[in-house]
């Protein structure tokens, strides 16, 4: 039985198990520090393909397979496949997984998609609904870029608080029974908007949000940062994690050394001209899914407080100068 705490927390009394995890990155996430941590790197942003939005479909067919592989599965072992990317319709995802036969649910969160797929199957797993589901997000640079900024041909400037969107993607199995580590506990993240329109600055943007959940979640479980080996957020980068320590401090509350955000993680930030930081659903999934579940089974980190975040935002609503709402999801992985 689970256990509700609060209106957005669940404690999950029978844990399901990350059974195996794989990330796929791209040339400049192979030059990045965490290049060690992944299964497969391309070349350059096609992939063997014709066009990048097939190449972020063959991140995610690489990523699944990996996935699969280092648990000893086959797609037939799968009671559902849940996976978002950044396209229109969520593309990637759909086009990747036509021809595995999987039952399949589309989800849209952003850059918090691993946070929402990852929680999602930790619960149907947890409830008794499935034995083995994957949670599965990608994005891609020339993609995104082309879709909600400028084409890449163009070769527009970039602001000093932009984020550079990772060509990645992460897949996570979750199980009812095996070794790995478990997830105990996940908090369902609220739409937060503060007003911001600017989407240049996504890390201002989502700041909020990763605050509100975060302090929903320590309210709700009944711990605080000090109880986590680490707390790390997603795609924030230089200024929104900035921005989240303010607002803890400001609540006398010190995020201190243990607070991290992937965006800060994926690549090096001054080597590589990376601006703000990383950006993009598979920015957080890949470094869940090589790094830090990699870590933590080798014994680097006990408990950790994974809590990606996205904007929810798209081109038009952006033209029509609307502000950008934001959302965060929470989960407590322990080993």
């Amino acid at each position: 039985m689970q256990k509700r705490l609060g209106r957005q927390t669940v404690a999950l009394e029978t844990p399901p198990v990350i059974l195996s995890h794989a990330a796929v990155g791209g040339r400049q996430e192979g030059e990045g520090p965490l290049a060690e941590y992944f299964d497969h790197l391309g070349d350059d942003s096609f992939f063997g393909e014709k066009s990048w939005e097939r190449a972020e479909s063959v991140m995610q067919k690489i990523a699944l397979s990996k996935a699969l592989e280092k648990g000893g599965l086959t797609p037939e072992d799968l009671d559902y496949i849940l996976a978002g990317d950044l396209l229109n319709q969520c593309v990637g995802s759909s086009f990747a997984l036509r021809e595995f036969g999987v039952p399949f649910y589309g989800l849209y969160g952003a850059c918090s998609t691993m946070g929402e797929s990852l929680a999602l199957s930790s619960l149907l797993v947890a409830g008794g609904f499935a034995r083995h589901v994957a949670a599965m997000t990608s994005s891609h640079f020339c993609t995104a870029e082309r879709q909600y900024r400028m084409p890449v041909p163009y070769g527009s400037q970039r602001t000093p608080t932009a984020q550079w969107t990772a060509t990645a993607a992460g897949c996570a199995v979750v199980a009812k029974e095996g070794t790995g580590p478990k997830i105990t506990a996940v908090t369902c993240g609220r739409i937060v908007d503060q007003g911001v329109k600017d989407s240049n600055n996504m890390g201002a943007a989502m700041a909020p949000a990763a605050f509100d959940t975060l302090s929903a979640h320590f309210a709700a479980t009944g711990t605080k940062p000090a109880d986590y080996d680490l707390v790390v957020t997603g795609d924030l980068g230089r200024l929104g994690h900035r921005i989240v320590t303010d607002l803890f401090r400001e609540k006398g509350v010190d995020m201190g050394g243990r607070y991290t955000d992937c965006g800060l993680l994926l690549y090096d930030i001054q080597g590589q001209d990376m601006h703000a930081g990383a950006s993009g659903c598979g920015c957080a999934a890949s470094v869940l899914c090589g790094y830090l579940l990699r870590e933590m089974e080798e014994g680097k980190w006990d408990r950790i407080l994974f809590a990606p975040t996205g904007a929810l935002l798209s081109p038009t609503t952006t033209f029509q100068g609307e502000s950008i709402p934001a959302i965060c999801h929470a989960l407590t992985i322990q080993r």
